[in-house]
């Protein structure tokens, strides 16, 4: 059993069943999050655009955009949410450390607070997986 099986035989053992609404709840969260940046597209490029990271400001919006809402849809769902999760994880970090520097790391820096727990909580489902309420569960049990 190698690292990767250990790891998620731990999450899927693990998991208490409020998380599942924990789950629903970010992935909705993030879809929003992603439909509100292409519903105004001028503020995310305002805050890409600062980022040196020698990324065409407009690949770097739809990517983002792109990866909100539907991982965001995929993590509500409960569909491969370990992977989807992960794929979150380095814009999040942008968010946090890059974005939010910009702005002053403040307690008073909502966007800081919210991308901060955003972050705590993907990793977490990155580990623990989907849970029972999930179609990842849906499909394990009705293999045919």
């Amino acid at each position: 059993m190698n690292m990767m099986d250990r790891v998620e035989h731990w999450g899927d053992t693990h998991h208490p069943a409020w998380m599942d609404f924990v789950r629903i709840a970010l992935g909705v969260f993030l879809f929003a999050k992603g439909i509100s940046f292409i519903s105004d597209t001028t503020q995310l490029s305002r805050l890409v655009t600062g980022l040196d990271f020698h990324l065409y400001t407009v690949t770097a919006v739809h990517y983002v955009a792109f990866a909100h809402i539907f991982g965001g849809f995929m993590i509500a769902l409960g569909l491969l949410t370990r992977i989807v999760s992960i794929i979150q994880i380095p814009i999040l970090l942008t968010a946090v450390f890059f974005v939010n520097f910009r702005l002053g790391f403040s307690y008073l820096n909502s966007e800081l607070w919210i991308s901060f727990i955003t972050l705590i909580l993907v990793v977490t489902f990155s580990i623990i997986g989907s849970g029972r309420m999930s179609m990842d569960e849906w499909m394990k049990n009705h293999d045919h």
